[in-house]
């Protein structure tokens, strides 16, 4: 083992350590008893931690400058996000806060052999320690103005009802099931210590942080004390490049005057008009182009899935053996929940990769955006990329779960272009729903950087989104609301697509007659995640060297 390999092992430790709910939804053993240390230490020595592997990794020889690469900015990122604090103002009703996360992500950890069973007992009694931890950093940023926003604070609160109201007997943290004493010591706990843990916690967002809570009118980072350098960061860590919050707002604006002009070229075809606003009126408003019930939405996300699988040979060298599950997100997380998600195969095999899509007022969605989105999320989008690194065992373990969003969703992103390239869309119909979910994403470099970096209010983000995308009210509410609780996560996802199109774009040049599709797809996918400049290297290098293909 190389210097460089023990340390992508030592910080990948330590990303684990950091979350240990992540390794188990991996199934990576050894913290399935374990919860986030959130306390001020805890976090202290994580950062301390990050910022030494760091420099270290600044020093390595260059023997394999990839890797190398990815431990400096992984490190550096996990630092950068700690920085933040976000744990003391981010508060909202879905995974994208802690509180939240656990009720998420407890119930898809496999529980199936009696040292699983075990610790998940561990963890169902920690979850009250955790839940103090949690309310003692919210305290703190109330103390020194980290306030969170007034509005996710309620949603937080309605969440939490709702799951306090739900039955013993459909606790989503009842799922995992096994022996009777097993089954009776987790209910015991439930009833005794998660339950009443989590009402405390409610009570706790209700009478003491709501009250102090920022308005909708200033729901940015930008309205905290050194918010604008936080988001900096965080735009940093997201991206994987320096562009500046300005220059991303700039990106958006003109991506969405682009857009315009192919929703009138699409939109003469399918409509008969090329006015942009008939257009959109016409997506928002014709109770054809919404679901039927949840059945039918599922039922259209599992035919897209397929669809992509038959033609995936045709433009991938290696494609994963596992399949791509799909599903409804569960009932209590929906309504705070985002459109749709991808959850991970476990690395034992013991969990299917799986596609959640929301379910929650079916009826109120489009159907136009569904194959799209089937296709950034599952096939060939996430489950691909995603599935393909976890068996790249030569690989150190950092280098096939690195979280470097900008690839990952930039990957996302392309692969909905991608799909009309290679004739997925049934219609001209799904082709408007690909421009929606485009404009989506460069609205978000607009609404992002407005509602962080240039003080936007809520209802400015809503409004921006209602006139330049046709997504429903609900969509469009749930996308904001998630930006203001996750910032910069959303600006991702064009910056990464906008560079793998451009890093494409140059290796076609440069490769001529000699490139070839397949083979480029599995040059992206074939090294893990990577933030973009190295990611252009790696292709560049590729492009100059491949051989005339067959």
């Amino acid at each position: 083992m190389t210097e460089t390999t023990e340390l992508a092992d030592e910080l990948f430790e330590l990303v684990m350590a950091a979350e240990p709910l992540e390794a188990s939804l991996y199934g990576i053993a050894g913290r399935d008893h374990l919860l986030a240390d959130l306390s001020e230490e805890g976090t202290a020595a994580l950062r301390a931690s990050a910022v030494d592997i760091a420099a270290r990794a600044r020093a390595l020889p260059a023997e394999d400058p990839v890797t190398k690469a990815v431990i400096v900015q992984q490190a550096e990122a996990l630092a950068d996000q700690f920085d933040t604090r976000s744990v003391e103002y981010t508060i909202a009703g879905s995974f994208f806060a802690p509180a939240g996360a656990l009720l998420t992500i407890l119930p898809m950890i496999t529980v199936a052999t009696p040292d699983q069973r075990r610790d998940y007992l561990l963890r169902l009694a920690a979850v009250p320690a955790f839940l103090d931890v949690l309310a003692e950093r919210h305290r703190g940023g109330l103390a020194v103005g980290r306030l969170p926003v007034a509005h996710l604070v309620r949603d937080a609160i309605a969440f939490f009802d709702r799951y306090l109201a739900t039955p013993p007997s459909a606790d989503p943290l009842a799922r995992q099931d096994g022996p009777p004493e097993f089954t009776a010591e987790r209910d015991r706990l439930l009833a005794e210590l998660v339950r009443p843990a989590y009402v405390g916690y409610r009570d706790v967002l209700e009478q003491e942080v709501l009250p102090a809570g920022r308005p909708e009118g200033r729901p940015g980072l930008c309205w905290l004390p050194e918010g604008a350098a936080l988001y900096a960061a965080l735009a940093r860590v997201h991206t994987t490049t320096s562009r500046t919050p300005e220059d991303l707002h700039e990106t958006g604006l003109a991506l969405i005057e682009d857009l315009a002009r192919e929703y009138s070229e699409v939109g003469l075809r399918v409509f008969g008009t090329d006015d942009l606003a008939a257009i959109f009126d016409r997506l928002r408003t014709d109770p054809a182009l919404r679901w039927r019930d949840a059945e039918e939405m599922l039922g259209a996300a599992r035919g897209a899935v397929e669809r992509a699988e038959r033609a995936a040979p045709q433009w991938f060298g290696t494609v994963p053996t596992v399949r791509c599950e799909v599903a409804a997100v569960p009932e209590a997380e929906a309504p705070g929940a985002p459109t749709a998600y991808y959850s991970p195969t476990a690395l034992d095999g013991s969990r299917p990769g799986t596609y959640y899509a929301n379910t929650s007022r079916a009826q109120e969605r489009y159907r136009y955006q569904s194959e799209a989105i089937a296709f950034h999320e599952a096939v060939p989008g996430h489950h691909f990329q995603i599935t393909l690194a976890q068996g790249m065992t030569g690989l150190p373990m950092l280098r096939r779960l690195a979280n470097i969003n900008s690839y990952l969703e930039g990957w996302g992103l392309y692969c909905e272009r991608l799909a009309d390239e290679m004739g997925l869309y049934s219609d001209d119909v799904a082709r408007l729903g690909m421009l929606a979910t485009d404009s989506m994403r460069a609205g978000r470099l607009v609404v992002d950087t407005g509602l962080h970096a240039l003080g936007w209010s809520r209802a400015q983000a809503i409004d921006y989104l209602r006139e330049n995308t046709p997504l429903a009210l609900v969509e469009i509410e749930s996308e904001v609301d998630r930006y203001i609780s996750a910032p910069g996560q959303a600006l991702a996802y064009m910056v990464g697509r906008l560079e793998i199109q451009r890093i494409r774009a140059e290796a076609e040049l440069a490769a001529g007659d000699r490139f070839d599709i397949r083979a480029f797809h599995d040059v992206v996918l074939g090294g893990g995640p990577l933030p973009l400049a190295v990611l252009d290297e790696v292709v560049s290098a590729w492009a100059l060297s491949t051989p005339v293909t067959a």
